[in-house]
């Protein structure tokens, strides 16, 4: 922004001070700018039920093999290093020359100025205070115009511009706008000597006759304020142009719009913030959901911070074990164990160089204020991801609530699938207050266990009920919107058979609309 403002509008001014600071003040602004950031906090409402699973049950999931991916920023980076490295050694030859012209010379002391009179065939140029030229090759006339041009470059300190602008190139060296601002600043520095040396000078059409030929001298020394400049038409154009109007000076303001218009459009960082969650109509007895997530690469920290939440929040006892990591400090195995009162979660996902499923921990407050807890996987292969983190999704679209018959509880023990070359897990969710017990697997049958009696339970043949009306076999629950969806009650065994005969024998899903 800054040199499209130079170029079009300050270029051809002969504000050439004011350029010089322009075109400074430019290239610090380009950097800092960008480091300031404004943070706005966006609240937005969380995730609905349909998006999260509550079935008090996890999925046995296979981990597959990880693609050979190539990792673009390494190699971005690498790049931008060579290309960095190259020219820095570039400006390591171009210092030792410089050096190698001032060392041993005889130096001549004038005012602040250190003149050397070298044999060498270089154009004459300025380094801070040191000004070199080769009497030999110039009549007494037209050295005392190179001198003059090179005292206003030595007194005005117009190396650190040099030098500046050569260090953005190296920083920078991949934008080509940089390549172009080091011109200008270059340019605009000759602009400068040219007209303060003119002042001084009586004949000023000899000093535009000197420029024409030094044009022959090709040999300069590279980070110094060198006389020629292949760019002589312009200096005596500009040499002879007539001063700019003051009230042209508006044109430097033009860019605070345009700054203003980067920082609204690239430095502000929106966060955000889900609100608490509050589920209505969900049974008529769900108040609110918390989700912790745990994730392949989340640390130790991470994991003991869900611990002290879960405690402090909910008085939930959670509890990791069996941790292993791999070389990428992934997780690949991971033991974890909750607690809430009689009920208890058991998630365990082993494997040997798989990361692990991200999954996560659920918690449910009643209106009653009473808690329950709950483990799911995320459905990483139904769901997309949204700004990088994956989508917590409901697989069946459902909330379930399992009713049966009988007063005795019964033990169930989880064992869990272990295999070397994949990533398993099993989760079990065991309840003491409750005679069901419930064991989910990946084919999508479901084990019930009332009062020791195992019923199996094919899910594909289920009657499903929506709304009072019983739907036809082959019928997809899957099809009605969850936000459709106000209840959702399951019977297996007996009391399906109770309610509704043979035909439900295999189980029974009823579905309540909010229609």
């Amino acid at each position: 922004m800054f040199y499209c403002a130079y170029y079009f509008l300050l270029r051809k001014e002969t504000f050439f001070n004011s350029n010089r600071w322009f075109l400074l003040f430019g290239l610090i602004t380009s950097v800092i700018l960008p480091l300031i950031v404004y943070t706005k906090v966006v609240w937005v409402n969380p995730a609905s039920l349909s998006d999260l699973t509550f079935s008090q049950t996890n999925l046995i999931e296979t981990a597959s093999n990880t693609p050979f991916t190539i990792n673009w920023f390494y190699l971005i980076l690498f790049a931008y290093g060579i290309g960095f490295i190259s020219l820095l050694i570039k400006f390591a030859i171009d210092f030792y020359s410089l050096n190698s012209v001032l060392k041993g010379k005889k130096i001549y002391q004038q005012a602040d100025f250190k003149f050397i009179d070298t044999n060498e065939n270089i154009a004459p140029f300025s380094y801070f205070e040191y000004i070199v030229y080769n009497s030999s090759m110039y009549t007494a006339s037209e050295l005392e115009n190179i001198i003059e041009h090179e005292k206003i470059h030595s007194d005005q300190n117009h190396t650190v511009d040099v030098l500046i602008s050569r260090a953005f190139c190296m920083l920078f060296w991949f934008n080509p706008i940089i390549w172009l601002y080091r011109k200008a600043i270059i340019q605009n520095l000759e602009f400068i000597a040219d007209k303060e040396a003119a002042k001084k000078l009586e004949d000023k059409k000899a000093y535009q006759y000197t420029l024409l030929k030094i044009t022959t001298h090709e040999n300069c020394v590279a980070i110094t304020n060198h006389f020629f400049q292949s760019l002589i038409k312009k200096r005596i154009v500009m040499l002879n142009k007539n001063q700019s109007k003051k009230r042209n000076s508006w044109k430097y303001y033009a860019v605070i719009p345009a700054l203003a218009a980067f920082v609204l459009l690239f430095q502000i960082e929106v966060i955000a913030k889900e609100k608490q969650q509050t589920v209505k109509e969900v049974s008529g007895e769900i108040k609110s959901v918390d989700v912790y997530k745990i994730k392949k690469n989340s640390t130790d920290a991470n994991l003991n911070e869900i611990k002290e939440k879960l405690k402090k929040l909910h008085n939930v006892d959670f509890e990791v074990s069996e941790i292993k990591r791999n070389s990428n400090s992934d997780l690949t195995s991971l033991k974890v164990n909750i607690k809430n009162g009689k009920q208890t979660a058991q998630s365990i996902q082993t494997g040997e160089n798989s990361p692990i499923k991200d999954f996560a921990v659920i918690v449910t407050t009643n209106k009653d204020d009473s808690k329950s807890v709950g483990i799911q996987t995320y459905d990483e292969i139904k769901n997309s991801k949204t700004d990088g983190e994956p989508k917590v999704a409901i697989s069946k679209k459902l909330q379930t609530k399992t009713e049966t018959n009988g007063s005795n509880n019964s033990n169930v023990s989880a064992k869990t699938n272990t295999n070397t070359n994949t990533n398993t897990s099993t989760t079990v969710i065991v309840n003491s207050d409750n005679d069901t017990k419930v064991i989910t697997t990946t084919k999508g049958s479901t084990a019930s266990f009332s009062n020791g009696t195992k019923v199996s339970i094919n899910e594909t043949d289920k009657l499903i009920v929506v709304d009072g009306k019983e739907m036809p076999s082959g019928f997809d629950y899957n099809d009605i919107n969850s936000k459709d969806i106000k209840s959702v009650n399951v019977y297996t065994g007996t009391n399906a058979v109770a309610k509704y005969g043979e035909k439900g024998a295999n189980g029974v899903i009823e579905i309540e609309t909010r229609k």
